[in-house]
């Protein structure tokens, strides 16, 4: 297998992973670069076992874990071509910038997600994992994944409804009319 082809089919996939396993936008360039050393080193123990792209998740996982571990905390909002790509067709400005903040948005409910439950949330959700290989990324019982999920999506409703109620009571008093003092007319 020639590895660059498999980098540049699957650079998306990790660049996208890591980011939303909570990587800040400075480190991801090395998280990615580690994350395809490991690949590169590891793959002639591949045995195929799994689908490619769920392997490169669980090297993902692995480098998010241990990255988590040295304290890299600090989150900003993606906008590699990577995070906003978006199939064949070339997106405006104003779909651009839609999607910038759905992002944005996405990565703060994601980033309020407790780091076991975001992993999960992220796996199955995101990138379209089965708990069973989930389960054996995160070397878990398949019985803790589905456990973290449901807490996950529980979570993640809450912190949705809450922010969509914020902004549609802003909407409402910013279209609200002030009323001129008595005697004044507009």
């Amino acid at each position: 297998m020639d590895f660059r082809v498999f980098y540049s089919q699957h650079v998306a996939l990790v660049w996208r992973t890591l980011f939303r396993l909570g990587i800040a936008k400075p480190d991801l360039p090395d998280a990615v670069q580690e994350v395809f050393m490991v690949a590169f080193r590891k793959l002639p123990e591949f045995q195929g076992r799994s689908k490619p792209s769920t392997w490169l998740v669980g090297i993902c996982y692995r480098v998010a874990s241990d990255r988590r571990r040295l304290a890299y905390v600090r989150r900003e909002i993606g906008d590699h071509p990577a995070v906003l790509a978006q199939g064949d067709t070339k997106p405006g400005p104003e779909q651009i910038a839609e999607q910038r903040e759905r992002i944005e948005l996405l990565d703060e409910l994601l980033s309020e997600l407790r780091p076991e439950q975001r992993e999960v949330f992220v796996m199955f959700e995101l990138e379209e994992l089965s708990g069973k290989e989930i389960a054996a990324i995160v070397e878990a019982p398949i019985k803790t994944v589905f456990s973290r999920l449901r807490l996950a999506r529980e979570a993640f409703t809450v912190a949705l409804t809450t922010r969509q109620r914020a902004t549609s009571q802003t909407m409402r008093s910013a279209r609200a009319p002030t009323l001129a003092p008595r005697g004044q007319t507009s």
